[in-house]
């Protein structure tokens, strides 16, 4: 769990960061999980989009996701949202 402080942080991190995982109509299948995974681990800070074609609200699939993955929600905007999971072996981010 992160404080606010921290997301705060993470936010000003995330704003300079690029969509890299997309949600589309399938919503979140195994596929989707092993490249968040992928990305949590490399990257520590991954900002997703739900795509217009979904059904499914941003809010909802980041919940999911971070509870899939065992991570924190760092914000949601509109269709956005970004996740965070500390690498322990070598963080990027000090927070």
């Amino acid at each position: 769990m992160i404080t606010t402080k921290q997301r705060a942080t993470l936010r000003a991190h995330a704003n300079k960061l690029e969509v890299i995982l997309q949600i589309g109509k399938q919503g979140i299948t195994p596929t989707v999980l092993k490249q968040l995974n992928d990305a949590l681990a490399a990257r520590e800070l991954v900002k997703c989009k739900v795509l217009d074609n979904s059904m499914l609200d941003a809010r909802g699939v980041a919940q999911e996701l971070a509870e899939a993955a065992e991570c924190d929600i760092v914000q949601v905007i509109g269709a956005k949202f970004t996740l965070y999971k500390q690498n322990k072996k070598n963080p990027i981010y000090e927070i």
